[in-house]
């Protein structure tokens, strides 16, 4: 989708659907019959845009999470979260979106996303999202 600011700059917004999480990549987990583990990532130079405006949203995003039989192979996941660069989403169904595409590939034990968002108009935003088996 093309957007028009000021009648002079044009940008462009993508759509969610673009973003694929075919991209994600599982692993097995070696140890998944002897114990637990808690794996944190962290990807501090998330960016995408304002569904409204098209202006850039940076932030931090978060991932935490107690694997079942698989865990995530890293650069998947950075290939993956590179797609949402152009995309408009609200920080709301990014997170969500993250957890639903991260929970069908990995089925996880338990996972928790976090989005920490900088500063636009002296307002920041922290979001999360869980999911706990069995829910």
């Amino acid at each position: 989708m093309t957007s028009v600011y000021n009648e002079t700059i044009k940008y462009t917004i993508d759509s969610p659907d673009i973003v694929d999480p075919g991209v994600l990549t599982p692993l097995a987990y070696a140890y998944a019959d002897r114990r637990d583990i808690d794996i944190t990532i962290r990807h501090p130079e998330h960016t995408s845009v304002c569904p409204m405006t098209g202006l850039p949203d940076y932030g931090s995003i978060i991932i935490r999470y107690r694997p079942d039989r698989k865990i995530i192979e890293l650069k998947s996941l950075k290939y993956y979260l590179l797609q949402y660069r152009n995309v408009g989403i609200f920080y709301e169904h990014l997170v969500n979106r993250i957890l639903d595409d991260l929970v069908a590939v990995l089925k996880p034990k338990r996972m928790e996303i976090v989005g920490e968002f900088t500063a636009r108009g002296g307002i920041t935003a922290s979001v999360s999202a869980v999911f706990t088996e069995g829910e």
